[in-house]
């Protein structure tokens, strides 16, 4: 039979394994999260745009199969969105989409022209990079747009709810004139 110094020897004694134990496995948890966010990074780095990024007889480039992209010329609802009206010139209507494209954390624009947009959004903690274009379509006095993912298949409606963001921005901004 124990006795009570014993019994609380002992106690004691797993008290301190589970407390090691506890430690390991969050260490282990933590150590392989970031471990997990180098190989994305890693991934991200090397990572190449869509090969067919523009504007090509009036059309972006279509929407692959995969749910991770919306555009406003996209022929299926799973992937369209409503392409943003305006009015003015071309070149205000850029202002404009230049100014809310800076209203947004990590951002980089790629490619501009006088109708054109490429930019390269950034997730967070991952930094997945997103390939969005805008096209400053003149004569149906709209903006179309594509948002793609780079890597993997779902984005869990990232793509979908930036661009719903971006196109609420986008109409809250006064046109120079207007």
């Amino acid at each position: 039979m124990e006795s009570s110094a014993e019994k609380s020897e002992n106690t004691e004694t797993n008290l301190v394994k589970r407390h090691w134990v506890r430690w390991l496995v969050y260490g282990s948890l933590v150590g392989t999260f970031f471990l997990l966010i180098g190989i994305a990074r890693q991934m991200n780095a090397h990572s190449e745009p869509a090969s067919r990024l523009g504007v090509s007889n009036g059309q972006l480039a279509s929407c692959p199969d995969s749910p991770n992209c919306v555009s406003t010329q996209a022929h299926d609802e799973a992937h369209r969105m409503v392409a943003i009206p305006w009015e003015g010139s071309t070149e205000e209507a850029m202002n404009r989409l230049k100014e809310v494209v800076q209203s947004f954390p990590r951002t980089h624009i790629v490619t501009q022209n006088e109708d054109y947009l490429h930019v390269e959004f950034r997730t967070l903690i991952f930094r997945f990079v997103d390939d969005v274009e805008f096209w400053v379509d003149s004569p149906q006095q709209v903006i179309q747009f594509r948002s793609a993912s780079r890597i993997g298949y779902s984005d869990l409606g990232a793509n979908r709810k930036r661009m719903n963001a971006f196109v609420m921005r986008f109409k809250q901004i006064t046109p120079k004139g207007g």
